[in-house]
């Protein structure tokens, strides 16, 4: 039976010099209301512990239009700036239920380029975009078609760091059901194989980063010679982007093709609860760790398997997977990244990955059998009764200012 699920359909787009004017202000505004909100909302803290609404910030804003100093405010569409206010409720609601950090002030050079825009904001109308303050449509590459008949509810046009726009339609989408599977794999995430399935193969890992590393490297010494401020920088700054976007795009691609032929082939995945913030501190590693984009995989992983009625699992990060014999259930003692292969005292030979992938997998089954050191993946509440988000560090509340 299929469902119907909100996905988002995203394409670049070329807009004319007078759409990329407006939304570079547009962008511009968004920063500002954001950030002066962020502000006001801290003073109010740390002055008189009041904890301002999001009603209160959009009143704000009103204010703001009516200054000679803010008065530009009013020249970009409204729905853009207050979708900003309803991000930063967001980024606050997430933090006093310590899922996050404090929010922190949006950067020009460093943060997101991007305005969200509501039904209101936008003219759909045979197949062609037309945003609020703009008299001619975007001129949209559909690499995809959309889903029949739907329109969008929400649109995010952003820009990124390489120059590339890009517009991001929200629809309702019917997802068909996955053919019927009864087949489970434990998934083991590594360096020399990317990932390595309970059933021997080994997924190779592409190394994305590495293969453009020498002209990344070059591009980078060009840009620290440039004068700063200068447009000779501007465009060196361009060249480093592009190929950041390039490495990006390369390896989302092989993720995306990775995860979809999982989930339509396997009923039931089970994955480790890897720490791979804590794992970067290895400066060995941490290129290499970066460039495999685990979090990303495990995202991926977690949407697709909710919309085909997949299962997903995550083995506790305690697990030994890796020490542990999935022959006879003997534990080894030590077992340095050396070691590849091994032995156990039963006799049995294992390859270290396809080792680990098996025992993830007998670990993930055991809480569908009968409850076990795993969680099912769901957004409130597991099998075990504890809450399967994942819990944060003591420094998630890092950040919060103090009066």
């Amino acid at each position: 039976m299929s469902r119907t699920v909100k996905r988002a359909f995203r394409y670049r787009f070329y807009p004319t010099p007078e759409q990329a004017t407006e939304l570079a202000r547009t962008f511009g505004c968004v920063r500002l209301v954001y950030n002066k909100a962020l502000a006001a909302r801290t003073q109010a803290w740390t002055q008189r512990r009041e904890r301002v609404t999001y009603h209160a910030t959009s009143a704000m804003l009103t204010s703001w239009k009516k200054t000679d100093e803010f008065a530009f405010l009013a020249e970009v569409s409204s729905v853009p700036l207050q979708q900003a206010l309803r991000h930063l409720q967001t980024a606050f609601t997430n933090f006093w239920a310590k899922r996050a950090r404090y929010p922190t002030f949006k950067s020009r050079k460093r943060s997101r380029r991007s305005a969200e825009y509501t039904a209101s904001a936008f003219r759909w109308r045979d197949g062609r975009l037309t945003l609020a303050k703009m008299t001619a449509p975007l001129d949209i590459v559909w690499s995809r078609p959309l889903p029949a008949g739907v329109s969008p509810s929400t649109v995010t046009v952003s820009q990124d760091p390489a120059g590339r726009w890009f517009v991001s339609l929200l629809c309702d989408d019917r997802i068909e059901p996955a053919p019927a599977s009864s087949d489970a794999v434990g998934v083991d995430a590594g360096l020399d194989s990317l990932f390595t399935l309970s059933t021997g193969e080994k997924v190779a890992n592409p190394r994305h980063e590495r293969r453009d590393r020498d002209r990344l490297a070059r591009a980078q010494r060009n840009l620290a010679r440039k004068v700063k401020g200068s447009a000779n920088r501007a465009r060196a700054r361009l060249k480093v982007a592009r190929i950041h976007a390039r490495i990006a795009d390369r390896r989302r691609d092989h993720l995306h093709k990775l995860t979809t032929r999982l989930v339509r082939d396997t009923q039931t995945i089970v994955i480790e609860d890897l720490t791979v913030r804590n794992m970067m501190a290895n400066h060995r590693l941490a290129r290499a760790i970066s460039d495999a984009a685990w979090r990303q995989f495990r995202t991926m992983l977690a949407y697709k398997a909710d919309w085909y009625g997949r299962d997903l699992v995550v083995v506790d990060r305690w697990f030994p997977s890796t020490r542990l014999c999935s022959a006879c259930g003997e534990l080894a003692e030590r077992m340095p990244l050396t070691v590849r292969s091994w032995t156990c005292r039963c006799g049995q030979t294992h390859d270290r990955d396809v080792n680990a992938a098996r025992n993830i997998l007998a670990e993930g089954l055991s809480v569908i059998a009968c409850g076990g050191g795993v969680r099912p993946h769901r957004e409130s509440s597991s099998r075990t009764g504890r809450s399967s988000a994942k819990q944060e560090p003591p420094g998630a509340t890092q950040g919060i200012p103090v009066g």
